[in-house]
């Protein structure tokens, strides 16, 4: 497995990203999977996906349109066996990505939440780019799987793998809903929004680390 960081823009080594031109991409190639995320944090709200798996590709839409974030996305894997290794490495790989075009953390906000409703589905995802990888899940589903094929136990992968490599505390609570695909959704699109709200850039906090330690 190998895994490599392509610098943008602006950013000039790893952890270094400019606040005017947060981007990067990173490669992420193994036995099972073959794997290229470019992420740009001031974008557009946008997303070229080609994955395979046009269900995740339909979720991660939601995280570039409410993230604000430009997203591309390339994914070639071992779907024949089935998704469980594309769906791990693009959290993994866009975990790393969002974690390179952050670079320092000085002059961010830290700390994101939102709430997202969809009918009848009601979630919350709060975040801190903490620097220490920890993940709370509290999601239940009334069914296996959503569209077709797509086991609803992939998502809890793809966070877990996208939680260990931002290096991220991330808490995910459906707080009541029924239908899967509205459950789920509300997840993705509170997601792009609690991210938004972390690494945005504060003026009052600027070329300062948010932390008392000195260090994330």
């Amino acid at each position: 497995m190998t895994s490599s960081v392509i610098p943008l823009g602006c950013i000039q080594k790893k952890g270094s990203a400019s606040p005017l031109n947060r981007k990067a991409e990173v490669e992420r190639v193994t036995n099972e999977t073959n794997i290229r995320v470019s992420v740009n944090l001031d974008g557009n709200g946008k997303l070229t996906a080609n994955t395979g798996l046009p269900f995740l590709e339909h979720m991660l839409e939601q995280v570039a349109k409410h993230g604000c974030l430009d997203l591309s996305i390339k994914a070639e894997g071992d779907l024949e066996i089935d998704a469980h290794h594309t769906v791990e490495d693009l959290g993994i790989t866009l975990g790393q990505a969002v974690n390179e075009a952050v670079g320092k953390k000085t002059s961010i906000r830290r700390y994101g939440h939102s709430y997202v409703p969809l009918d009848e589905a009601l979630s919350r995802v709060v975040i801190d780019l903490s620097g220490r990888p920890g993940l709370s899940y509290n999601v239940n589903f009334s069914r296996s799987h959503i569209v077709g094929d797509f086991d609803v136990d992939l998502f809890f992968e793809f966070f877990q793998g996208f939680v260990n490599h931002l290096r991220c505390t991330l808490h995910i609570d459906c707080l009541r809903g029924h239908n899967s695909h509205h459950i789920i959704e509300t997840i993705f699109k509170s997601l792009g929004r609690s991210l938004r709200m972390a690494i945005e850039l504060d003026p009052r906090m600027k070329d300062q680390l948010p932390s008392t330690k000195g260090s994330l």
